[in-house]
């Protein structure tokens, strides 16, 4: 498959950079033995991405293997942290749920992999480039959704509800809400803004899940392989990406407005599914949490 024609896209650069990485460790755990997810669609959008294309996409194309702290360590989390948000969602709209909204959607390729029961409907919301890039790559090797999917172009950091109601969201519907690798990212305010929205159209029995850093991390920590090695192999500096502000409690502020909230690390379900990255001294993923909650009242707050 050739697509070198795509230029520059909005997964090339920045944030959406994060997307193609991703992408690629999907690929690789695809094709892992133990594996933890399949998505046959992740190695072509590092394939048709000039920024990405020379990147791996099966672990035997990285020369140390798992000793390799992006592609092995980063890479078994973002695939551990994909199969976990999988089973959250599928779970959620077991339990009632009729709609899906993806925050932040990116390249991900749920409503084309996963099993949906009948009657759903898939909202994804991001910046029109990257919805385009996707499309195209995704049109380009025949996929079909396996679930209704409405594609809405919008800056997360503004205002994005009335796109989304205008798409025909019900906020009277229970809804599972996913933001993968989206709050890391977002000034302190926009994650306010972006929780206290999706309170404000969330109806009772909806649920949401969300990864978050506890913390600024120490020197020792900033200075731990993952990081070094991420930006030296791909020029993804994530220290620098990630919003450098005081990060707002959403968990707290999330259970002062009726949810009930869990929060775990990563290693929790590294234990749960018994494989994933396991801690290390001054670790990159030490400060990350991942947040489950439930709306369970009527109270609705601006």
């Amino acid at each position: 498959m050739a697509h070198a024609q795509h230029g520059d896209t909005g997964v090339s650069g920045g944030v959406g950079l994060t997307a193609l990485m991703v992408a690629a460790a999907r690929a690789i755990e695809t094709h892992r033995h133990d594996t933890l997810v399949r998505d046959v669609y992740a190695e072509h959008f590092v394939r048709a991405a000039p920024a990405s294309s020379g990147w791996p996409v099966r672990m035997r194309e990285v020369a140390d293997g798992d000793a390799n702290p992006l592609w092995g360590r980063l890479g078994r989390y973002f695939g551990l942290r994909t199969r976990v948000l999988d089973d959250f969602l599928l779970r959620s709209v077991r339990a009632g749920a009729r709609q899906v909204v993806l925050l932040g959607a990116g390249l991900d390729t749920r409503a084309f992999r996963l099993d949906w029961p009948p009657g759903r409907v898939v909202f994804e919301i991001d910046r029109a480039d990257v919805l385009a890039f996707k499309h195209e790559v995704l049109s380009s090797v025949g996929a079909v959704s396996r679930v209704a999917r409405t594609p809405i172009a919008a800056d997360l950091r503004a205002d994005w509800a009335d796109a989304l109601v205008g798409a025909g969201f019900d906020a009277a519907t229970p809804t599972a809400w996913l933001a993968e690798g989206l709050l890391l990212y977002l000034p302190s305010a926009a994650e306010q803004r972006l929780i206290q929205t999706v309170n404000r159209v969330s109806a009772a029995g909806s649920a949401l899940a969300f990864e978050v850093k506890l913390d600024r991390e120490s020197p020792a920590v900033r200075a731990n392989p993952v990081y070094s090695s991420t930006k030296r192999q791909i020029g993804v500096d994530l220290l620098a990406l990630f919003d450098g502000e005081a990060r707002p409690d959403s968990a707290g502020d999330l259970s002062r407005l009726g949810w009930a909230t869990a929060v775990h690390t990563p290693f929790h379900f590294t234990r749960r599914y018994g494989c994933g990255p396991q801690p290390e001294q001054n670790d990159a993923l030490a400060s990350n949490r991942w947040v489950f909650a439930t709306k369970t009242s009527q109270q609705q707050h601006e």
